[in-house]
């Protein structure tokens, strides 16, 4: 059984691979997973992981909560975050990133913004997000539902669907699809790396894409 240490192998296939390359490869089979404005506090920040969600909304009459099911995550877990893309009440902080670094949590997303930006930074815990705004979520927002589907950056993410982030942005694997995304990503990717070889080598973009049917890559339908 894959540890902390020892991924599952779709998540080890998974983290080798490019945002960009996902996307294209999702593109290829008509999948729509490309989080929209949803980009990591440090650039340097990479994710891979299965999505474990919660859904907040406003507060009522009660004074909401942000809730603390961070310690009942752990290796592989990426937190999702649906905050309706709300700028003006943050949900993640220093106390959520301290706590989730220290079980090995894979990340965070947010629809939505976070605070405390130096202790992820500081930890290289990552969190990708709207943003970063000091103002609290506490009396603002509630906790509404945990592991349900979620909308983060107008893309649909269900519990136990993948992740990867890295510094262009996020991108979401539906779990039933893993394995067809996995196989065409990494075709792209090697198709990608076999016209850079050739460019380095002298060849021209024009006669290296050709060879490596460039323009086919991520259309629908080709093989």
């Amino acid at each position: 059984m894959p540890t902390a240490d020892q991924p599952a192998p779709d998540l080890a296939r998974l983290s080798g691979l490019s945002t960009s390359g996902v996307s294209d490869a999702l593109d290829k089979l008509g999948i729509r997973g490309q989080a929209l404005g949803i980009a990591p506090l440090d650039r340097a920040f990479r994710l891979a992981g299965r999505a474990w969600t919660l859904r907040y909304g406003p507060v009522g009459e009660d004074r909401g909560t942000v809730g603390d099911y961070v310690d009942d995550l752990g290796p592989g877990d990426v937190v999702v975050l649906d905050n309706q893309g709300r700028l003006d009440a943050t949900v993640w902080g220093d106390l959520l990133t301290t706590t989730a670094h220290r079980r090995g949590v894979a990340g965070t997303v947010i629809d939505g913004v976070c605070r405390d930006v130096d202790r992820s930074v500081g930890l290289g815990y990552p969190v990708f997000a709207r943003g970063n705004w000091m103002r609290t979520g506490k009396d603002r927002v509630r906790v509404e539902a945990t592991q349900v589907p979620v909308s983060v950056g107008g893309v649909r993410i269900e519990p136990g669907d993948l992740l990867l982030g890295d510094g262009d942005g996020l991108v979401a694997v539906p779990a039933a699809r893993i394995e067809e995304v996995l196989r065409a990503a990494e075709e792209i990717e090697r198709a990608e790396e076999a016209i850079r070889r050739a460019v380095e080598g002298g060849a021209s973009l024009r006669d290296a894409r050709r060879e490596h049917r460039y323009h086919d890559l991520q259309h629908q339908g080709a093989s």
